[in-house]
């Protein structure tokens, strides 16, 4: 009993109190709130300014009328039915909460640097495309060594032609024209892999130094806003740079010249002095026509694996809100999603405090007697209602005896009645014997009149 009376002490002097704290924490929800939905409104105005202000209070109004109803009822449940329906209200209640105001507060705490995060994950996927195809541009270069080594190759055969070492027939004839041809066509192809050098690491340089720009965006100070929209600007700049990258691969190219080097064929006019010669010129143009298709075959082949390589991914820079961005990247900014929710759900736990002592004191309760957990008041209270019930009685009893009585003849002379027929049956009244206790004239006994 004195722990009951112990617990039911604090619990009074907390509640002198906890309708305060309760209000701050009330008040300051409602004040994140109003940061976080300032950030969404796009308009700016007294208009704006009011539907801020009036959400803001709506929601810490609510928040304190719905903790105060849980603080009062839920712990003063003492049937399970009672106590899991508020449980369930209290569940519900906690997730409207959590929709109109935690994520709000999220966003007026982290709002910010979830913009910033927003913006370097932009600035990532920018590099991983500029890089991707800036790869795929240096690799597309480097099909200039397999056009430069099946230039070498015709033109050492058309040397070898000239001296006569392949028909037989030395000088410029028809086979020497068809190698210089193909030479030729490939020496042109490596002016113009060659001539992509330049133009593609000025453009990487170029990627990058905007890349370098929006990062200074990302750590500058100032209202994340305005850096955004610079930001913007430079992501417009980079899409571009990653697009010339992209045209730049010349392996689309190479893979076309590998098709019309097999395809597009002038075979020149024989012009052999014999018909033997002319016989060993087609021979010979024959064996190198099959020359020029593997040479095809070959650089088609590097030029596909070229193009095959992944193609950077599209990025677009996207402008987000502050509250998206904190629920993007919720998983950044855990902290500040606790403290959101924190700050609206703490007095769940007060109320889970109330609920187990409430239990304590009538667990207290329950197992002493009356006797027991009977205080000196009520012993007070009882003896005065004991008092009103004796004096009640005693001013009864005096009614009684003060009553005015018939008179005797009328008292002695009996009264006649109907027999009933329900009443049960009644022995003759026989005379008394004077000599039986109690009988009339017996000493001792008083009159039956006055009885």
């Amino acid at each position: 009993m004195r722990n009951a009376r112990e617990l039911q002490e604090h619990l009074a002097w907390l509640d002198t109190f906890t309708p305060l704290a309760l209000g701050v924490l009330s008040v300051a929800s409602g004040i994140y709130t109003y940061l976080g939905v300032s950030g969404l409104l796009e308009r700016t105005g007294a208009l704006s300014f009011l539907a801020a202000v009036a959400y803001s209070v709506a929601v810490s109004v609510a928040i304190f009328v719905f903790w105060s109803y849980v603080l009062k009822l839920l712990p003063a449940m003492t049937r399970a039915g009672g106590r899991i329906g508020l449980f369930l209200a209290t569940a519900i209640g906690c997730v409207a909460i959590v929709a109109m105001s935690s994520w709000l507060n999220a966003a007026a705490l982290a709002g910010s640097a979830a913009v910033e995060q927003h913006l370097a994950t932009t600035v990532q996927d920018y590099q991983r495309a500029l890089e991707r195809a800036n790869t795929n541009a240096v690799s597309a270069q480097s099909l200039g060594r397999d056009v430069e080594r099946a230039r070498i190759s015709f033109e050492d055969l058309s040397a070898q032609e000239a001296s006569g070492e392949l028909s037989g027939i030395s000088g410029q004839g028809a086979v020497y024209r068809l190698l210089r041809q193909k030479s030729e066509e490939l020496a042109a192809l490596e002016t113009q892999i060659g001539a992509q050098t330049e133009p593609i690491a000025a453009a990487f340089e170029t990627g990058n130094g905007i890349l370098s720009r929006m990062r200074e965006l990302i750590a500058e100070q100032g209202p994340v806003e305005t850096r955004s929209i610079a930001f913007s600007e430079q992501s417009v700049r980079l899409a571009g740079v990653i697009a010339t990258l992209r045209q730049l691969s010349v392996a689309p190219l190479v893979s076309r010249a590998a098709e019309d080097l097999r395809a597009a064929v002038v075979l020149p006019e024989l012009d052999g002095g014999s018909a033997a010669a002319r016989s060993a010129q087609d021979a010979t143009i024959r064996s190198v026509l099959e020359a020029i298709d593997r040479r095809a075959a070959s650089l088609g082949e590097a030029a596909q694996q070229v193009l095959d390589l992944p193609p950077p991914e599209e990025t677009t820079y996207t402008a987000i809100s502050t509250a998206d961005a904190v629920i993007r990247y919720a998983g950044d900014f855990v902290p500040s999603w606790a403290g959101a929710i924190a700050i609206d759900l703490l007095p769940g736990v007060l109320v889970m405090i109330l609920a187990v002592t409430q239990g304590a004191i009538r667990g207290n309760r329950r197992e002493l007697t009356l006797e027991q957990t009977m205080t000196l008041s009520d012993l007070e209270a009882a003896m005065r209602a004991l008092r009103r019930i004796e004096t009640a009685q005693m001013q009864g009893a005096e009614a009684l005896v003060h009553a005015p009585r018939p008179p005797a003849a009328e008292a002695a002379v009996p009264t006649t009645r109907a027999p009933d027929p329900d009443a049960p049956a009644v022995p003759a009244t026989q005379p008394p014997d004077p000599a039986a206790p109690g009988a009339a004239g017996a000493p001792g006994d008083r009159p039956r009149a006055a009885e």
